[in-house]
């Protein structure tokens, strides 16, 4: 099983002091998934370099898609599963993550499941950004699992190695963090399987005037 972790922030350092504090939480979702038996891959956007101008993968002729874009494109359409991590800017999801998201088709994303996974370096966790990833996921394709994840004061929970901090209660944060990644792996599971039984290309109508009302 597969999945895909998202990094929602292209910022080097967060205040007030702590050096990224999202990479914290991506790489804590990647060790957790991966203690529960997935494959976990984190994807940073600091990796990726895509044009100033904004271009999505679909918009490219097949043989000039930009090489690092397309090996992206890829992995996800391979994917069983993503898990998007984002802070919150103004009770929204975090730019980068959108920007990032938004280079591919909803058809890589689509029928597979995603977790939402908040933080800040306050009291709130990024909750309210959560509200607005909901609708975001469901019309990118990737119906988010009703467990979230929120990390309220993330730079004093999580080790810049993205280990628990010894003076929180790691059992208890593992459980937290597990009841949602367990609930993404069961629905990741079905819907793989399902995909082996019927294709959502030929199950599902496609063409855009049938979203129409009569």
């Amino acid at each position: 099983m597969t999945t895909l972790v998202f990094l929602g922030s292209t910022r080097d350092s967060s205040p007030p002091r702590p050096r990224r504090l999202g990479a914290r939480v991506a790489t804590a979702c990647a060790r957790v998934l991966t203690e529960a038996g997935a494959a976990a891959e984190l994807i940073d956007p600091l990796d990726y370099d895509f044009a100033r101008r904004f271009k999505p993968h679909f918009a490219y002729a097949p043989s000039q898609v930009p090489a690092e874009m397309e090996a992206l494109a890829q992995k996800i359409e391979a994917a069983d599963s993503y898990v998007m991590v984002s802070p919150e800017y103004n009770h929204s999801m975090s730019p980068a993550l959108a920007d990032l998201l938004n280079h591919f088709g909803s058809s890589l994303f689509s029928y597979k499941p995603s977790t939402i996974v908040t933080y800040s370096a306050g009291q709130w966790g990024g909750a309210r950004a959560a509200v607005n990833m909901r609708t975001y996921l469901s019309e990118l394709g990737c119906l988010p699992i009703s467990a979230m994840i929120h990390i309220p004061h993330a730079q004093d929970v999580l080790t810049p190695d993205g280990n628990f901090a010894e003076d929180v209660d790691a059992d208890r944060w593992t459980g937290y963090f597990g009841r949602s990644f367990q609930q993404l792996l069961w629905w990741a599971a079905a819907a793989k399987s399902q995909h082996q039984v019927a294709s959502p290309t030929e199950a599902f109508l496609t063409a855009p005037s049938q979203r129409n009302a009569p």
